[in-house]
């Protein structure tokens, strides 16, 4: 399952090795616990990607195989892509832009999807080091 943090002004994505049902199980019972209201609802995400990172054309070769429809890439200009996925929203509110969206894709295109994030954020990390 991949999970995207969406804070006030950044986000993180991660691999999480449970169940994305067993996940927001879990989710829900922590709100209900600490008396937290909990939207959830059907829902994209989109970032982008920088369109030169090694690898691209084999999340390009998985998104195909998949049937589902979870994932989509375009091009956005010469340097990006838009990655969007199918899942679902979880917040306190369902017009807040802090929040977690969770999906599942198939293993592979979450492999190589987690870590064309993870260089493309290595590499802006090291331009702005420059």
């Amino acid at each position: 399952m991949l999970k995207l943090t969406y804070t006030e002004d950044s986000f993180d994505l991660e691999c999480v090795t449970l169940s994305l049902e067993e996940w927001v199980a879990q989710r829900v019972i922590l709100a209900l616990r600490v008396g937290q209201s909990l939207c959830t609802e059907p829902s994209t995400a989109s970032f982008l990607l920088p369109i030169d990172l090694p690898g691209v054309e084999v999340l390009r070769a998985e998104v195909e195989r998949d049937e589902r429809g979870i994932i989509d890439l375009c091009a956005c200009d010469a340097e990006y892509m838009e990655v969007t996925l199918r899942g679902s929203w979880l917040s306190d509110s369902c017009k807040n832009a802090v929040g977690v969206f969770v999906t599942n894709i198939s293993d592979r295109a979450e492999f190589f999807l987690h870590q064309l994030w993870q260089e493309a954020q290595e590499s802006s990390a090291s331009v702005i080091s420059e």
